[in-house]
């Protein structure tokens, strides 16, 4: 073999090794995403134990043990993607579910389907009766996820709209509501 054809060959090794070291962190960090398992009723006060992203959370409900939940009807970008236009604003919804939630009683509402396909708890959450995900969108640090009709859709949306006309959030950064628009035009293709 030749060198050119030496370094195309290491090059795709070098790639399927990578493809397959973060493939299995990433099933590492479901698995242990998926393990939380506690019971969660609607109307239920619970408590924040930690925040994974910016459209879900770990909490518990007082003699359970703890369990995933996702936030009905958003969708935070991945925050754990480096040098990432995005990124700031997936982290600064992080520290808004931290801030906004840690240390104070929470009340959760389950969605019609509790969980979802990875067992995490479908809810909105509330604290002195604000929205936590309605907070989120009119801040515009996450997206209405249109793809599954919930209650408050068309609340959200207004919302969303307005964030967007004020350029608050990730709507501010031209690179970032591209994305987003790209994420709403595909959702909304999805969803008819």
């Amino acid at each position: 073999m030749d060198r050119s054809s030496v370094l195309f060959w290491g090059a795709i090794l070098i790639i399927l090794g990578l493809s397959i070291f973060y493939g299995v962190s990433a099933q590492k960090e479901m698995g242990k995403i998926r393990g939380l398992e506690g019971k969660v009723e609607s109307g239920a006060i619970v408590r924040l134990i930690r925040v994974i992203d910016g459209d879900t959370i770990v909490i518990e409900q007082e003699g359970q043990t703890p369990a995933n939940a996702r936030i009905l009807g958003i969708k935070s970008f991945d925050a754990k993607i480096e040098k990432d236009v995005v990124t700031p604003y997936s982290q600064a919804a992080m520290d808004t579910l931290e801030r906004l939630m840690a240390n104070k009683p929470i009340r959760i509402m389950l969605n019609s389907t509790a969980k979802d396909r990875y067992g995490r708890y479908i809810a909105s959450f509330y604290v002195d009766d604000q929205d936590i995900g309605l907070r989120l969108v009119k801040e515009g640090l996450v997206l209405v996820y249109t793809v599954y009709p919930f209650p408050a859709m068309s609340l959200y949306l207004e919302e969303q709209e307005a964030a967007r006309k004020a350029r608050r959030g990730l709507w501010a950064n031209i690179d970032a509501a591209a994305r987003a628009h790209a994420l709403i035009r595909e959702w909304q293709r999805r969803s008819q």
